[in-house]
């Protein structure tokens, strides 16, 4: 399953969220980051939260400058928020909510624990190893199983209603190689254009 960089999100968000996201994503996509998450939260009044990553999973301080001064101007033309907040851009964090298929294939082999929208296996709450993802679904080893159940459980990503990852030495790990890989490969894409730049 390959990462697209116009991969739809499994889980959106309803309500002003839903219509902030839908303002604020065209812009996102524009500049080659993707929305990960928008939340409205009563932290210091009013603060509106947008989780956001470059194309290839990274984010840093600077990219988030640039969302916060992209998106900023674009929310006050279409002002969607009837009151006075603070607008806090930030990345998804290493135990990072999961909202795409791609997620699920970048961290396989890592804990995540996740909410249904349906019953599956008689309950809506899972938690365990990601073990496998196709197009329509991914399989968790559970952690804890009760009598009767089985171990592995696979769920449609069309009952997904929440999923995150659960933060472990080994995710941290495998997150800092996989940022330290990012800016190797953008460091060497710079190195290139800058040498086409000079022949």
């Amino acid at each position: 399953m390959q990462q697209t960089d116009h991969e739809p999100r499994l889980i959106v968000e309803t309500g002003l969220d839903l219509r902030v996201a839908e303002i604020i994503e065209p812009v996102l996509t524009a500049m080659d980051y993707r929305l990960v998450r928008v939340r409205m939260l009563n932290q210091n009044g009013m603060t509106l939260q947008v989780m956001a990553e470059r194309n290839d999973g990274t984010m840093d301080v600077e990219g988030c400058e640039a969302v916060s001064t992209a998106i900023s101007p674009v929310l006050d033309v279409e002002d969607p928020i009837d009151r006075e907040y603070h607008l806090e851009v930030s990345s998804p964090g290493i135990d990072r909510p999961m909202v795409r298929k791609s997620d699920f294939s970048r961290w396989l082999g890592h804990i995540i624990k996740c909410e249904t929208s349906i019953m599956i296996d008689n309950r809506k709450r899972f938690r365990g190893k990601i073990a496998d993802v196709n197009d329509d679904g991914f399989t968790i080893e559970r952690d804890q199983v009760a009598y009767g159940e089985e171990p592995s459980v696979t769920i449609p990503f069309s009952a997904l209603a929440e999923g995150k990852l659960i933060l472990t030495d080994d995710l941290i790990r495998d997150a800092l190689r996989a940022d330290k890989l990012a800016k190797q490969q953008a460091a060497n894409q710079n190195d290139e254009v800058e040498a086409e730049d000079e022949e």
